[in-house]
């Protein structure tokens, strides 16, 4: 298949190509917005082609409701792996493949049901958004999707079933990190007690934040990449650590913020600890309206003989995004499988069919007036 991982851009602007092509055949009008620049502390925030485009193809009807479909063009897979074509099982029942369920198996049935929408002549009303950085934040595409967010009544995102086919219908908020030590240096053997260490600094705010998580109250923090150094033989004058958060209401989102803003010294101080923070995918709480909308759904996969119980989940989407644009919204309406962001990621593939067929019957009750 074609690679569209790791902001692989010849890859995403293949398959933005590909599908908006087959929107536009429906009498869909396309629209490309250029991609926003994101915080540079960010890791991989400067990616050497440039921010991607966002697609926009809408094919709204007047006096009736408008549902935005959001689907994402990036996997997280390396284009240069080994790991890049779809592989189906001898039983034809699964596939393994790169980004076969997050999320180009939603993508995939999302097009097949607004096609299947315009062969049985359903006058749908519909807005297809396609972004290309839904995996590292939607820093680049965040104002695009909120604005179309605003101008909807309905929203439904593609990320793939849980387990069980559930629908995730909370999930909690995420946010982004990075802790910044500087300080001075000095040839450890001829002058060591004149150096001041930067990794020495950020060893005690790395003790301090992990003392922060209280997971029974979905307060979470967790520190990943770290730098600092180079060399062994001077004292390091800089230092660095990025994290993320999780947090279950906007409350415990401030209040992590808070202890972390509280590690900051004054930019004069020796040594000097500087916080960069970004909490992005605000908390998708359970709302009356999406639960309506939830409820919605399951009636429609129930008339087709299938199932779609709720789940709340830790996991982050674009979906947050959007209901706090104030537009009601599920998500997890891809396909199911597992092993998601795994050279073992597969797909069940008779959930393509099924899927399809409940995307396409909810799409047309939600944008009927």
């Amino acid at each position: 298949g074609t690679p569209t991982g790791k902001g692989h851009r010849p890859g995403l602007d293949e398959t933005r190509e590909r599908l908006t092509a087959r929107l536009a055949a429906l009498g869909a009008e396309v629209e490309t917005h250029p991609g926003r620049s994101k915080p540079d502390w960010l890791i991989g925030a400067a990616p050497d082609s440039g921010p991607p485009p966002t697609a926009v193809c809408r094919r709204l009807r007047a006096g009736s409701p408008r549902v935005l479909i959001a689907g994402h063009l990036d996997t997280v897979h390396d284009p240069e792996s080994d790991f890049r074509a779809l592989t189906i099982s001898p039983d034809g029942e699964t596939a393994t493949g790169p980004g076969c369920v997050d999320m180009k198996g939603g993508l995939v049935i999302a097009v097949a049901a607004l096609e299947a929408l315009e062969d049985a002549g359903a006058d749908a009303s519909w807005t297809f958004y396609l972004n290309s950085d839904e995996e590292t934040g939607t820093y680049h595409s965040r104002e695009t999707l909120e604005d179309e967010s605003r101008g909807h009544d309905w929203g439904l995102a593609l990320e793939p079933a849980l387990p069980g086919g559930e629908l995730a219908i909370e999930r909690m908020g995420a946010g982004q990190f990075m802790v910044e030590c500087r300080g001075k240096s000095a040839h450890v053997g001829r002058a060591f007690t004149e150096g001041v260490s930067a990794v020495n600094k950020l060893a005690e705010c790395l003790v301090a934040i992990s003392k922060m998580p209280d997971p029974e109250h979905g307060k979470i923090l967790n520190v990943g990449p770290l730098q600092g150094g180079p060399v062994v033989n001077a004292v390091p004058d800089l230092a660095r650590a990025w994290g993320n958060v999780r947090y279950p209401t906007p409350a415990v989102g401030d209040e992590i913020g808070a202890m972390l803003d509280a590690l900051a010294t004054g930019p004069d101080a020796m040594p000097a600890v500087s916080v960069f923070r970004s909490f992005n995918r605000p908390a998708k709480p359970m709302l009356p309206e999406t639960e309506a909308l939830g409820l919605r759904a399951r009636g429609v996969a129930e008339a087709l003989g299938q199932r779609l119980p709720f789940i709340n989940t830790g996991g982050v989407c674009d979906g947050n995004i959007m209901q706090n644009a104030g537009l009601p919204t599920i998500d997890t309406l891809g396909v199911r499988g597992g092993g998601l962001h795994t050279p073992d990621e597969w797909i069940e593939l008779p959930s393509l069919v099924e899927r399809c067929q409940l995307l396409a019957v909810l799409v047309h009750r939600l944008s009927s007036p």
